[in-house]
């Protein structure tokens, strides 16, 4: 073992009892984050006009900061871009980073001088707590591969801007240099499948260790590789590799093809990164959740989703919660964002310390007919689906097809299969009674007969990133959507 695995596993003891210690202790830890957003940001603009000096706890805050999306924020950042200073935060940002808006287009969030840590070490905590958790660094003496957008930035007015990845990849601690891949210009490469050969190349005869990305394109770079290398599993190409890191996405759905690419289990690491911070990462074993940054930036909020847009709608704190109720997040952070709903939905499955799962997004479900299907409910039948009937699934998204050509109208499920199941159409059975076990409102539906059982349509190999590139999101940090309401997201798609 080298000098800087016995060095990471001292830090990773030391980092981890430190969190801990903040995290046994959630509202204490929260309020004193409140404290230094409040005088961070009361000299603001922002401050001024919504009277941040006088808050003092979570109740003043409720009542002076009122919920907004990114529409909310958008004419702030727009007086950020033309040039004015102490906008919500003091100063202006070190960045925009740009993400994709589902009503107005792109979307520029703010990332400060006092902001930027948290997006930093946040993966630096979650890879430390997996290392004091499973004493595990090995992957410390090897190479690692980190699938992201291109750390080459454009300008938004005179701010640098550009996706949050590329963003972080220019911040790279001086340490991990030496071990990562992909090169800066392998990296900056702007077309998404000549990257990914580009990265093939550079990393096919590499001693690769531990791998970071998004599960659907890990998968494409694994595709790729054995393409490349005419070899069976990806451990004939990377024995090595033990680690894979990522966000953004359940991997369940994923699980059955991705060990089959690389031809058996190996450690994973889910994080919850967002543009607007780092939220949470995974600290325990898998199922277990993922811990709350709760000491770093950012001050929660949680509004029961069945409350969301209405005005008596409850703003909870964090020792207000209760486990397995479903709650729309919002965030105050040292960015600037004041009361912002980023959009995600999650479930607490431990109080204390506070650990969370990722439960879908305010504006991805199907309620076609007042069901209000989330991700959690379909990712989760789906996993049970498969384990009944052994398949591999490359991708899927779900829509109501209100107007069938016949018959009752019902949920379309569109996968793209790498395997199909021997029998689809019990498979479609499979999903759809443990959708209804999980979701009463659509079980009431189908035995009702104001629906029908679910239909699976299948995509053709490759179409999902077809599809995505004609969307204009086939980049390292792009994610299929996994339900709509209506049909937009799923029209050309096949």
């Amino acid at each position: 073992m080298s000098l800087k695995a016995i060095a990471a596993k001292n830090l990773a003891r030391r980092t981890q009892a430190r969190v801990m210690r903040a995290a046994m202790g959630p509202s204490a830890t929260q309020q004193a984050v409140l404290q230094k957003l409040l005088a961070g940001g009361k000299a603001t603009a922002f401050g001024k006009e919504h009277g941040l000096e006088h808050v003092t706890g979570h109740a003043s805050l409720v009542a002076r900061i009122p919920l907004r999306d990114y529409e909310g924020f958008r004419p702030w950042i727009e007086r950020i871009v033309k040039g004015e200073r102490d906008v919500l935060w003091p100063g202006v940002p070190l960045y925009l980073c740009k993400t994709s808006g589902t009503t107005s287009g792109a979307k520029y969030i703010p990332i400060t001088r006092a902001s930027l840590p948290n997006h930093i070490g946040g993966a630096r905590r979650a890879l430390l707590a997996y290392i004091a958790r499973t004493g595990n660094a090995a992957f410390m003496d090897g190479k690692m591969i980190f699938l992201q957008g291109s750390p080459v930035l454009d300008r938004k007015g005179a701010i640098p801007s550009g996706r949050l990845s590329g963003i972080v990849a220019n911040h790279v601690p001086r340490y991990l240099l030496k071990n990562r891949l992909p090169s800066f210009a392998t990296n900056s490469i702007p077309d998404w499948e000549t990257k990914v050969e580009a990265i093939v190349g550079e990393t096919m005869h590499e001693d690769l260790r531990l791998i970071s990305g998004i599960p659907a394109w890990v998968q494409m770079y694994f595709e790729r590789l054995l393409a490349r290398t005419g070899k069976a599993t990806v451990r004939e190409v990377l024995p090595n590799f033990s680690l894979f890191v990522y966000g953004g996405v359940n991997y369940a759905p994923y699980r059955s093809r991705m060990e089959s690419l690389i031809g058996g289990h190996v450690d994973s690491v889910e994080l919850f990164p967002a543009s607007e911070g780092f939220i949470a990462y995974q600290d325990q074993g898998p199922g277990e959740g993922m811990l709350l940054v709760l000491d770093n930036g950012i001050y929660y909020e949680f509004v029961p989703a069945g409350e969301l847009g209405k005005p008596d709608a409850r703003r909870l704190s964090i020792g207000e919660v209760e486990l397995g109720v479903n709650y729309a997040l919002v965030l105050h952070t040292n960015a600037g964002l004041w009361g912002y709903l980023i959009g995600d939905t999650v479930k607490f499955v431990s109080l204390t310390p506070p650990r969370i799962v990722v439960t879908g997004r305010t504006s991805h479900y199907t309620s076609a007919f007042g069901e209000h299907v989330i991700a959690e409910e379909v990712e989760g039948a789906l996993k049970e689906a498969m384990q009944s009937m052994p398949c591999e699934v490359a991708e899927f998204t779900v829509a109501p097809q209100l107007s069938p050509a016949s018959g009752l109208p019902y949920h379309e499920w569109f996968i793209e299969f790498a395997a199909p199941p021997p029998d689809l159409h019990a498979f479609a059975l499979q999903i759809d009674g443990a959708l209804q076990h999980r979701n009463p409102y659509y079980k009431d539906l189908i035995t009702g007969k104001v629906l029908r059982p679910l239909v699976i349509t299948q995509v053709q190999r490759g179409g999902f990133t077809a599809w995505m590139k004609a969307r204009g999101m086939n980049d390292a940090q792009s994610k299929v959507p996994r339900l709509a309401n209506d049909r937009k997201y799923v029209d050309g798609l096949h």
